[in-house]
């Protein structure tokens, strides 16, 4: 698949959502997990994150939007019902990405969204809940991503065999010398 993804909240204040959302994202292969201005208790988060994904996997907790530090080349993607948002189903996910869902009862920032790459929507006629979305965004990310056979064309057919995997040759950023053209080194009298 390639590449890396991270999954947080803003603002979250319900435990239950953030242990489910951070279990899922554990499942599914997070490199991290993060929470921006979250009023959570992580305690109570444990009922539902019954994998430990705050144990097991980097957990980030920012006090605010400004204080929140990405890897470098990672593009945030907020998840957020706009007219100006691209539907899911449309959208490339990056190689290297955080996704970024709002709080319960609310949206993202505006500051939270001015800082996205981009904004995503999941075509739905209402909002979902928190957890519920973010798995929908990493199976997405899975479906786009992986590498899968495809899908076949009529319910009565089975998949098609992927092909194996095929290597490349190497490819190297500069020409070095084999070992045995190099000059060879001196040796001290105490050597």
């Amino acid at each position: 698949m390639g590449g890396y993804f991270g999954i947080g909240v803003e603002g979250a204040s319900k435990a239950l959502n953030v242990g489910t959302l951070f279990r899922s994202a554990q499942a599914f292969g997070a490199a991290f997990v993060f929470a921006v201005a979250a009023v959570y208790r992580r305690e109570a988060a444990r009922a539902a994150d019954t994998s430990d994904a705050h144990g097991s996997m980097p957990f980030y907790s920012f006090p605010s939007i400004e204080s929140m530090l990405l890897p470098k080349g990672c593009r945030l993607v907020g998840i957020e019902i706009t007219p100006e948002a691209v539907d899911l189903p449309s959208f490339h996910h990056p190689r290297a990405t955080a996704y970024i869902l709002g709080p319960e009862r609310g949206g993202l920032s505006p500051a939270m969204s001015a800082r996205c790459d981009h904004i995503v929507r999941i075509p739905t006629a209402f909002s979902l809940n928190l957890a519920m979305a973010g798995v929908i965004v990493m199976y997405d990310r899975l479906l786009a991503r992986g590498r899968f056979a495809k899908r076949p064309l009529s319910e009565s057919a089975k998949p098609e065999a992927l092909d194996p995997h095929v290597f490349g040759d190497p490819r190297f950023r500069r020409l070095v010398e084999p070992f045995q053209d190099r000059p060879p080194t001196r040796r001290s009298a105490e050597d």
